[in-house]
């Protein structure tokens, strides 16, 4: 299958099976906004509940936040945002679009999509210009300068202001990490691919304070972590790489960087960043708010500014290079299945409970089933249409497990477990399932 039309159908699908809605659809959409249906919102929770897990809930040396989105005005200025944080921009004075001036190449022409932007007789490109990337509003009632404030663009300052308050109240020692998960507003010039590159997402951060010196050490580790935990969510190892960034590449705030990319239908992009940070935001943001942010350390009776080892995943990101690495079509029986080959931890529905048909008593003990199950896991029940339809329906919204109850049920007080992926058809007494799926999810 040609890589375009992979996302194509994948795109579809998400619109038709409840993934993902474009925003505000029924006025036309909103550009490069995405809303998540029933699927995609529990897809998504999953991807932010096994992150969470892993960062703060299995480690005794890592907190959990969440700061608010709006902060003061001067948080922005002390992190390079209000005077950096820009990309150059230019506009077409005949068809009207805007691109990033230094992604030309990669661009498309709206006239002549085969050419880039300025490549086409009638292309009249603008000189470049620096644009602000951030979203900015006004607090209070009037519109002025004083008021200004600014949808955060990341979380992870948010992090660097409460750093005192966390190392205060938790009484943690260095080294330890600060994690968070939440909303980003970026006004990107040329956003696109979906839920890849949007004007409002979601990051999973995390920042991990060390003594100077420590930081290269530190920084190695949390690249075999972070790579292992992408791949314990089922991405397949030879889709994923790094990336080291070099040069220009590199921001002025950074030691070392490194990303994992994973390979797209669009080609290899970033869904997670590891950055040797030095002490550049601890510093400052302790010139800028006057605010003394040196760690004691007691053991050595020294005063410094940590170092900082950042982790920075995009949970919209990561949830499509799921979809996309779960996506296959496949032949049975001369009819074409669609499958979403979901790892089972982050299927957003873990079993499904039929009954066979509509009479015998069936429905009422598939029911009785369903109800106990969806206690303990996210289950869907489904009595319409033949079965094969059936499960065809959760083989392309990556159900794993399908419950059926049939003729024999009535007799033993079983019921046929069938596995997405094989296909093949387990018997299990109906006071076992609940054990059979917590075992196998």
């Amino acid at each position: 299958m040609a890589q375009p039309q992979v996302m194509d159908k994948l795109v579809s699908l998400c619109k038709r099976r409840g993934f993902v809605f474009q925003s505000s659809e029924i006025y036309g959409g909103l550009g490069s906004v995405w809303d998540y249906g029933p699927l995609g919102a529990e897809l998504k929770k999953n991807v932010k509940d096994l992150w969470w897990h892993a960062m703060v809930r299995a480690r005794d040396d890592i907190e959990g936040l969440d700061a608010a989105i709006l902060m003061h005005p001067r948080v922005w200025e002390a992190s390079g945002h209000v005077a950096g944080f820009t990309d150059p921009l230019v506009d077409c004075k005949t068809c009207k679009a805007r691109f990033r001036a230094d992604q030309l190449e990669d661009a498309k022409c709206p006239q002549k999509p085969s050419r880039h932007p300025g490549e086409h007789s009638t292309c009249v490109l603008t000189e470049p210009r620096m644009f602000n990337l951030m979203f900015k509003t006004f607090r209070g009632p009037v519109e002025e300068s004083a008021s200004v404030v600014y949808l955060r663009p990341e979380t992870a300052q948010g992090i660097y202001v409460n750093y005192l308050n966390v190392l205060q109240s938790s009484r943690q020692k260095l080294p330890f990490g600060i994690a968070q998960i939440g909303k980003a507003f970026r006004n990107e010039i040329t956003p696109g691919n979906f839920i890849f590159r949007t004007r409002e997402f979601e990051q999973m951060e995390m920042q991990f304070f060390v003594k100077p010196g420590d930081e290269g050490e530190w920084f190695e580790r949390w690249r075999g972590l972070r790579m292992a935990w992408h791949r314990e969510l089922g991405l397949k190892p030879e889709k994923l790489r790094w990336h080291e960034h070099t040069g220009s590449e590199l921001a002025h705030y950074a030691r070392a960087a490194y990303d994992i990319e994973y390979e797209f239908p669009f080609g290899w992009s970033e869904i997670e960043g590891i950055h040797n940070r030095g002490d550049f935001d601890l510093t400052r943001h302790q010139e800028h708010s006057g605010k003394k942010l040196e760690y004691f350390d007691q053991a050595a009776n020294t005063r410094y500014l940590p170092y900082i080892v950042e982790t920075s995943a995009g949970a919209d990101r990561v949830a499509l290079t799921l979809l996309v690495d779960a996506f296959r079509e496949e032949q049975v029986d001369g009819e074409l299945r669609t499958v979403l080959g979901f790892n089972p931890r982050v299927a957003p529905i873990k079993a499904a409970v039929f009954p066979l048909v509509n009479k015998d008593s069936m429905p009422e003990t598939a029911t009785e089933l369903f109800n106990d199950l969806r206690k303990r896991f996210v289950c869907f029940y489904d009595d319409g249409g033949a079965i094969g339809r059936r499960y065809r329906r959760q083989d392309e919204v990556g159900t794993p497990f399908c419950i059926t109850v049939d003729g024999q049920t009535a007799e033993d007080r079983s019921i046929t477990v069938r596995h997405r992926d094989s296909m093949a058809q387990d018997r299990v007494g109906m006071e076992n399932v609940a054990a059979y799926l917590a075992e196998r999810l």
